[in-house]
């Protein structure tokens, strides 16, 4: 790989990196403390939407986080020719 795409490689996997963390951080930081009161006014299955959120909402998030960024990495990858 030259130097000229490793970079750009580098880029764009920063650039998914942040992007993903910036959704984890509002769903976790967001949803589970900053918006509780706005979101404990949505039922949810029974429970308040907050509550749900700061308990189990936010760990779905991260675990669908993780499959994203797997699928997201494999097509950089094929993308530049990294793949296994």
């Amino acid at each position: 790989m030259s130097k000229e795409n490793a970079e750009a490689y580098w880029k764009e996997n920063l650039k998914i990196i942040f992007s993903y963390l910036a959704v984890w951080f509002v769903v976790s930081y967001g949803c589970g403390i900053l918006f509780i009161e706005q979101l404990n006014a949505i039922p949810f299955f029974g429970f308040q939407l907050g509550f749900w959120f700061a308990q189990q909402g936010s760990i779905f998030v991260f675990c669908g986080l993780i499959v994203a960024y797997a699928v997201s990495m494999n097509k950089l990858d094929e993308k530049y020719d990294v793949h296994e």
